[in-house]
């Protein structure tokens, strides 16, 4: 039982890469993700302590913060952490110790599928599958919405989009995102 290899969420030893036309959908297992939800009347001193340890300013309502290590807001004093999973391995111990007292600290890492999305038509694409209105959103946001049957957070990035669904639907929303890249 030693030579167990890991597998993605779509099932395979390393990570798909799909190029249909001009978008490019590619699934990111490498990272490493934490739910943070405040305790009752901790919520500043629980902020505060994850603007610390981002690096970056306090998370507003539905917005993501951060480059390497980054946070998108889930609701009300809840938000996911996420980093490189090679260099954040112990990220739950970790965001446990330092905010012990201020929040529950929850592993989210194989719960969760990401597909980066990158390339032209993407808001062409994403109106396909979501009934967010792309145009009137911030640059970077992070909004909870669902894709055909599953629900999803769809993040706007710097440079492009992710797309986190849970991992028991990876097979299906990798399908539904395909399809409507072959749409466009």
């Amino acid at each position: 039982m030693h030579d167990l290899a890991p597998m993605t969420p779509l099932g395979a030893t390393t990570p798909r890469r799909d190029t249909i036309g001009a978008i490019t959908i590619a699934e990111n297992p490498g990272v490493a993700l934490a739910s943070v939800a405040a305790r009752r009347g901790q919520s500043t001193a629980c902020t505060t302590a994850l603007a610390e340890w981002l690096g970056a300013p306090a998370l507003g309502v539905a917005e993501h913060t951060g480059n390497d290590m980054a946070a998108f807001w889930l609701g009300p004093d809840m938000w996911m952490l996420e980093a490189p999973f090679t260099t954040h391995k112990t990220m739950v111990h970790d965001l446990a110790q330092r905010l012990q007292g201020l929040a529950s600290v929850t592993e989210q890492t194989d719960a969760w599928a990401r597909f980066d999305l990158s390339g032209d038509g993407l808001d062409n694409m994403l109106a396909r599958l979501t009934n967010l209105d792309l145009a009137t959103l911030p640059k970077r946001f992070a909004r909870r919405t669902v894709m055909e049957h599953i629900g999803c957070y769809l993040l706007r990035r710097d440079t492009g989009y992710s797309v986190y669904g849970p991992r028991s639907s990876a097979t299906s929303l990798h399908h539904a995102l395909c399809l409507a890249a072959g749409a466009l």
